[in-house]
């Protein structure tokens, strides 16, 4: 294979790479949430808002009102994925693992999760989770996303990663990404992080653990978007466990 090709199939890695990842720990295990490296170009983002039309590569599509979920719509990727869908899983799996892993620890609870994602996902499937959970969502003008978290079955993965696929401030105004944490015996704190064009963003998908003065203490994290003001927002939202 030519350096040409290899540098093609590897750029996703090493934009995952070039994070500061002993940084992006220390954020997330302080906030819950940690802002990443720039993980798709610009022309790369325009490509993936463009296959939302593409009702081949979905597997069903999500009318948030309908469900009382917000206001927008999202669509599940079928398997497999686009490649810098897939390359970007990939990717960061053995980044978040040791994260996941030291979470699991100071909870004292065993970490199920294998070396490699996909010994994780043939877990999720002999588990009954087959289904692929990798999402396209779309927020037109005052649409908004509720507070949730993205379980999908009995195993989960600790650790999600969303990335924004348009331009703040030119694109779209709104659309700020929450985290509420419910705080042990205290009130719950809220962050809300504006993502920049192509930044992937890592975050709490159930609960994480927080030290308290009885040692650490899981505290439950929901996720979710604010009311876009102005324009159109797309994000791509990497699941690192399949659904049932």
């Amino acid at each position: 294979m030519s350096t040409a090709r290899r540098k093609t199939r590897d750029r996703w890695r090493e934009r995952v790479e070039a994070g500061d990842w002993a940084a992006i720990t220390a954020e997330v295990n302080e906030y819950g949430g940690a802002l990443l490296p720039r993980l798709l170009a610009p022309e790369e983002t325009e490509e993936i808002r463009e296959l939302y039309g593409r009702d081949e590569l979905f597997r069903s599509t999500v009318d948030m009102g309908r469900h009382r979920f917000g206001r927008g719509e999202y669509r599940y990727f079928h398997a497999p994925y686009p490649e810098p869908v897939e390359r970007l899983k990939q990717a960061l799996y053995p980044r978040l693992l040791p994260i996941a892993r030291d979470w699991w620890a100071k909870l004292g609870r065993p970490a199920p999760w294998p070396d490699t994602l996909d010994e994780w996902l043939r877990m999720c499937h002999d588990a009954g989770q087959p289904k692929s959970t990798a999402i396209l969502l779309r927020y037109a003008e005052k649409d908004w996303n509720a507070l949730h978290r993205d379980l999908y079955g009995d195993l989960v993965f600790p650790l999600q990663v969303v990335i924004n696929l348009n331009e703040p401030g030119v694109d779209h105004t709104g659309g700020e990404f929450l985290l509420l944490e419910q705080r042990p015996r205290a009130q719950s704190r809220g962050t809300a992080t504006l993502l920049p064009h192509g930044h992937g963003y890592l975050f709490t998908t159930r609960d994480r653990p927080v030290e308290s003065a009885r040692g650490w203490s899981a505290a439950p994290v929901r996720h979710g978007v604010s009311a876009i003001r102005s324009g159109e927002r797309h994000t791509l939202a990497l699941v690192f466990h399949d659904a049932a």
